[in-house]
């Protein structure tokens, strides 16, 4: 007997006398039983609020277990903590990274959005998968950094704009795809945001700092500044040195669908006006730190593949909304009331809701072409975005579609972030002017520089606290 026969022939008599029937791990483990090798290990950034949610949802896909949990709030972060009890938990980012990168396979990233991007790169140059709360970046060049990334490193990427795999885009490519509504015209999209304090001064009195809360860290690449009221967990997005205002809270929600459909890149010029405050008799109020109470954008993107000529694409927020359709009836919701989606074409329209859902051909009394289903759904609809990310990371990158990748999510990220420089352009007060309200800014994207207002460009790229830099080489 040969020595390979020989261990052959000694184990297997070895179980024979022991008794032992050899069973699979996932059935001794019973029904559903995923052994955890098989599981994605998961940390998560910011776990209160959005981020809760963010990380329930990848846990309900079955496929991944919450193995780490990371906030400068541990009040905020106590539903989670208590919900998953074995996680181990940090209030430092870096540390966290730093002693368990070898233990983690992705990150889910639910921070404000001024740490955005050092968290997302800082897990994307350990090989972490990435989930990133919309929007993706806080600046043009950090958006661009991410979508570089993302490639670099070859990591499966989704930003948190879940509609992106609702069934309502898919629907609303098939009609267009089809030809129902013709050559593209322009698109609009709109907001009823800000729901929070926007267009007021900087408050003058400092607060108490809540004892649950790392303020420097939760301040992390913001210039340091004291505490003041109610700027956490909720009004920091009405502020620029955190937030990026109505534009960067439903813009990523409701500019995607026309984006992807219509395979929309970098914009080539912006314009923007905004809403202004006065406080006294011919007084307007100048407060740069806050976003305005409202905008209006028109972006230009180039040709694409299926557009025949320059596209301009339309938004809105505060309220105000485009031109009612004069195939809408007078008493058909516009959008959801609140927010919508219209684009335009030389044959017909579309009208959807936030998230691109409920998608409807104007007008709805009329009876329209069927078009046979030509798009995968993802299951759950947009319920499914966080399990679709968790499956695309166990398949590896490049071996599963994305709803959100960053390579659609990146350039939509900074088209919008393109139109915040505008509005942050136009609300620029140099000489006691305002020079930027009455230009349209020509864009290099090559570059990623205005061409024809300098002043504009401090807006591509913020300055970072020290000890807290953004760093990457394209």
């Amino acid at each position: 007997m040969n020595n390979e026969s020989r261990r052959d022939f000694i184990k297997k008599a070895a179980i024979a006398a022991a008794g032992v029937t050899i069973v699979p791990r996932h059935v001794l483990g019973g029904p559903g039983f995923r052994a955890p090798s098989d599981m994605l290990q998961v940390a998560s950034i910011g776990v209160g609020g959005m981020g809760g949610s963010d990380v329930n949802k990848i846990f309900e896909s079955k496929k991944a277990n919450i193995a780490y949990l990371c906030d400068v709030d541990k009040a905020r972060a106590k539903g989670s903590v208590e919900k998953f009890p074995n996680a181990k938990f940090y209030t430092d980012f870096r540390e966290m990274l730093d002693k368990e990168a070898q233990h983690i396979d992705a990150v889910s990233i639910s921070t404000p959005d001024h740490n955005h991007a050092i968290q997302a790169l800082a897990a994307m140059e350990l090989g972490k998968h990435v989930y990133v709360q919309k929007p993706l970046a806080h600046d043009v060049w950090e958006a661009r950094a991410l979508t570089h990334a993302a490639k670099r490193y070859k990591v499966v990427t989704q930003m948190g704009n879940q509609g992106a795999s609702g069934d309502g885009v898919r629907q609303m490519r098939e009609w267009i795809d089809a030809g129902l509504i013709g050559d593209l015209v322009e698109v609009y999209a709109w907001t009823d945001r800000p729901v929070w304090p926007q267009g007021i001064a900087w408050p003058a009195q400092k607060a108490a700092v809540p004892s649950t809360l790392d303020w420097d860290k939760w301040l992390g690449t913001a210039p340091y500044t004291d505490y003041f009221d109610k700027l956490v967990p909720f009004n920091w997005r009405g502020w620029w040195p955190y937030g990026t205002g109505a534009l960067g809270d439903m813009g990523c929600h409701n500019l995607e669908a026309p984006f992807s459909i219509y395979g929309l890149q970098y914009v080539k010029d912006v314009q923007a006006s905004v809403g202004s405050v006065y406080v006294d008799e011919f007084k307007r109020g100048y407060f740069p730190e806050s976003c305005p109470p409202s905008s209006s954008v028109t972006m230009t993107f180039p040709k694409t593949a299926k557009t025949k000529g320059d596209v301009k694409v339309h938004w809105m927020d505060g309220g105000i909304q485009p031109p009612r359709p004069d195939e809408l009836g007078a008493n058909e919701k516009f959008g959801d009331g609140g927010n919508g989606i219209l684009i335009i074409g030389k044959k017909g329209k579309v009208l959807a809701d936030t998230y691109a859902a409920n998608p409807r051909l104007l007008p709805t009394d009329r009876p329209h072409k069927k078009v046979a289903e030509k798009y995968a759904r993802v299951q759950g609809g947009a319920n499914g975005h966080w399990a679709q990310w968790v499956e695309g990371c166990l398949a590896g990158y490049g071996n599963m579609e994305m709803s959100s990748p960053f390579e659609i999510a990146g350039p939509l990220t900074e088209a919008l972030l393109m139109a915040n420089l505008a509005i942050r352009g136009a609300d620029l007060k140099i000489d006691n002017k305002y020079p930027g309200r009455s230009l349209k800014l020509l864009w290099d994207n090559e570059n990623m520089r205005v061409t024809n207002f300098e002043e504009a460009n401090q807006f591509v790229k913020r300055t970072y606290r020290p000890g807290w830099e953004v760093n990457y080489t394209f």
